[in-house]
């Protein structure tokens, strides 16, 4: 979906003829919120948002998925699959599986880690394990109760924040801020944008942890498109970090194209692309997240992919947070066992 502009705007006249369905929509959601969920048996970390729309959220999953390699562990991520037609479980297949069957998020993590998507994410617990998880990495399903997690790290973006505040549909929140704050086991900033300095703060009074991190885009990525002008298009939450991104790289970005989060691009839409792109003399580059679902379109093989990773200011607290949240998920298991 294309986010509404007046979510990102101060408090308007849209958004306060909708705040009655944001109240009722957040009525529901809190209560949904306080059920109590499965445990797993094994350590379940979700990685997810306050609201709708992106924030950095599966460059965070891959930078998690790379602590836990490195701890030893062994991470399956289970993910709902949005934008895919399969509901699961199911184990994400790279060589097999397109976007459309299983959300192009998920296939794109495939690639470093192991994903099941489930509709029903309860179902793809059973799963996960049968993979030799030694921990659950929840990919979004912060707001969803089915199953217990031993921490939730809420990521947000530095420059776009909240937006507005309100509840979907009023704004782009999906419960009260005060009921996910109260959830919050840590949150992750990207990005050095004052946007979300209030949110910092409140999480911090509750004794949480606040990590900072920033995108870092990957050197190969840039010297691809050094000296080029650049056509860039992407189709995710926030398509305008991206083009940022990419002129913070000194890259010539002479034209912007932006879709809504996780655009279906259509045959005709592509080759208007290329064909725009060829005629003006300009290259083609988009995210690795659009890519996975370019990667078998006609003329993909004229666009080029920018990779970014995201990496922590503070890798010892990272790494401390992380192994906190581990260590005590398994005492806790102990102690259940020995009742």
């Amino acid at each position: 979906m294309r986010e509404p502009a007046f979510w990102y705007r101060p408090p308007s006249l849209t958004s306060l003829l909708l705040t009655p369905l944001g109240a009722l929509y957040g009525l529901v959601t809190g209560q949904r919120m306080r059920a109590k969920g499965l445990d797993a048996g094994i350590p379940v970390i979700c990685v997810g948002n306050y609201h709708v729309g992106g924030a950095g959220k599966t460059p965070a999953v891959l930078a998690l998925t790379r602590l836990l390699h490195d701890l030893g562990e062994t991470p399956v991520v289970l993910s709902r699959g949005y934008g895919g037609r399969l509901r699961g479980p199911v184990m994400v297949d790279p060589a097999r599986h397109q976007a459309e069957d299983v959300g192009d998020e998920p296939l794109m993590l495939a690639g470093t880690v192991p994903v099941v998507v489930a509709r029903e994410r309860i179902d793809g617990v059973a799963m996960a394990k049968s993979q030799a998880a030694t921990v659950i990495l929840m990919d979004d399903g912060f707001q969803n109760p089915a199953i217990a997690k031993d921490a939730s790290l809420i990521v947000i973006d530095g420059d776009r924040g909240l937006g507005n505040g309100c509840v979907f549909p009023a704004g782009p929140l999906r419960a009260p801020l005060r009921l996910q704050l109260d959830r919050t086991d840590a949150l992750v900033v990207i990005g050095d944008g004052s946007a979300a300095a209030s949110v910092a703060a409140a999480i911090a009074a509750r004794g949480k942890p606040v990590l900072s991190a920033h995108l870092r885009p990957d050197a190969a990525s840039v010297k691809a498109l050094g000296g080029r002008r650049v056509l860039a298009f992407a189709g995710i939450g926030d398509p305008d970090r991206f083009f940022r991104t990419l002129r913070g790289c000194d890259l010539e970005v002479v034209r912007e194209r932006a879709f809504p989060d996780h655009h279906p691009f259509s045959a005709d839409e592509i080759a208007g692309l290329i064909a725009e792109a060829g005629r003006d003399g300009l290259t083609l580059v988009t995210t690795e997240k659009d890519m996975v679902r370019l990667r078998n379109a006609e003329g993909a093989k004229a666009i080029v992919p920018f990779r970014v990773t995201l990496e922590f200011d503070d890798v010892a607290q990272f790494r401390k947070l992380v192994t906190s949240v581990l260590f005590q998920a398994r005492e806790n298991f102990k102690r259940m066992r020995s009742r």
